[in-house]
């Protein structure tokens, strides 16, 4: 087992279509995790995860409320790695900036030949551009080594 530098872990995570597992916790309390499509970007000297999501989902509800969030990132075979993320979200509704994210996510995910198809659908109003500010990140590779 090691722990992941900064490159590896966005490597790991960056790779194909991994998705990752969003938890928030919702107005009762209640934790709330659901998987999602993702990318990273460096901005401004700085790290943060982008994703979209509906302003009424749980996410968006959620994230409107708080905006902290954790990212789960996994590979599921052995010897089995793991990132996770804890970050803070600004929202927005830009549609032009959330029709160029979106077009990137689906290019990574839906392959270049979909990506501008899923891109319109989901830069649309009711739909949050999500960039979580990355604050801490636990890496850790080839665990049952």
């Amino acid at each position: 087992m090691y722990t992941m530098s900064r490159e590896q872990w966005w490597d790991f995570a960056s790779e194909g279509t991994r998705t990752g597992k969003l938890a928030t916790v919702r107005a009762n309390g209640a934790p709330h995790v659901a998987p999602i499509w993702f990318l990273l970007n460096e901005q401004d000297g700085y790290d943060e995860i982008i994703f979209n999501t509906g302003a009424e989902t749980v996410k968006g509800k959620a994230l409107r409320r708080d905006p902290r969030f954790s990212l789960c990132v996994d590979d599921d075979t052995p010897p089995f790695s793991y990132v996770v993320f804890q970050a803070e979200a600004v929202l927005s509704e830009d549609l032009d900036e959330s029709l160029l994210w979106a077009t990137r996510l689906a290019a990574r995910y839906m392959g270049e030949e979909r990506a501008e198809a899923y891109g319109k659908r989901n830069a649309v109003p009711g739909e949050y551009l999500v960039r979580g500010r990355i604050t801490k990140v636990l890496a850790q590779g080839d665990i049952a080594d």
